[in-house]
């Protein structure tokens, strides 16, 4: 991972949809040599099975975004399959083991994409610069969730959406909610930070956002320990 940031800014000279020249990285974050690259290759065989299952909601919190998205955490590109060819993405996706598939999925899909290698709590975007973030079972992973957040709110323009899909914590008397307890380190540690018991509904209503529609739901999927989702929209 160079040190050396190719593009700084959030306005991008234009290229033809799915190319991407422009590779940011102004922080080295820790990746695990082996453990990124097996979470990548993770991610590319369930991309399938992901879309099996929130395909229907991805579609319809995602198809009217403006042409310019900042994803935050888009891994090997399942997302894109449902932004409008043309679509810029500005993909925070701090796993260089991520970026080959990114790239594939933004050719196959046409759409413009700038890879910033950093971290979600500091993208180094100009404040109220977009108007759609979009995060789906990413901030469960981020070191500092609510830095993340308050980060997302900072470059949002007024106005703007943060459209999350994210899985959360279960009631603590549950079966799930205690299964999650157990497997908690080790699967923090086998997907790369994830936490099993992170509070996300409640980190959005505390963040100040002007608006917040957010549905709770059971995915019903082969990973029961993160069945207990919220979808929703937050907006600044």
């Amino acid at each position: 991972m160079s040190a050396r940031p190719l593009h700084r800014e959030g306005v991008s000279p234009a290229h033809p949809a799915g190319e991407d020249t422009r590779t940011t990285t102004t922080s080295a974050l820790p990746v695990h040599p082996v453990r990124g690259r097996l979470n990548a290759a993770f991610f590319r065989l369930v991309d399938g099975y992901v879309h099996h299952l929130l395909g229907d909601r991805k579609a319809a919190l995602l198809a009217g975004l403006p042409s310019t998205v900042v994803e935050i955490g888009p891994g090997t590109g399942t997302n894109l399959r449902y932004y409008r060819p043309g679509t810029r993405l500005v993909a925070v996706e701090p796993n260089p083991h991520m970026h080959p598939a990114l790239r594939t999925a933004a050719a196959r899909h046409g759409i413009d994409l700038e890879i910033r290698a950093v971290g979600a709590e500091a993208t180094g975007l100009p404040a109220a610069s977009v108007d759609a973030v979009v995060s789906t079972l990413v901030l469960c992973t981020v070191p500092d969730p609510a830095a993340a957040v308050a980060e997302v709110r900072r470059i949002l323009r007024p106005g703007g959406r943060f459209v999350v899909i994210e899985h959360v914590a279960a009631p603590d008397a549950t079966a799930l909610g205690r299964a999650q307890r157990v497997l908690r380190p080790a699967w923090r540690w086998a997907f790369e930070g994830c936490d099993l018991r992170r509070d996300t509904g409640g980190l959005l209503r505390a963040a100040g956002f002007a608006e917040l529609g957010l549905e709770r739901h059971r995915l019903g999927s082969l990973f029961w320990p993160v069945d207990d989702q919220v979808t929703g929209v937050a907006i600044a």
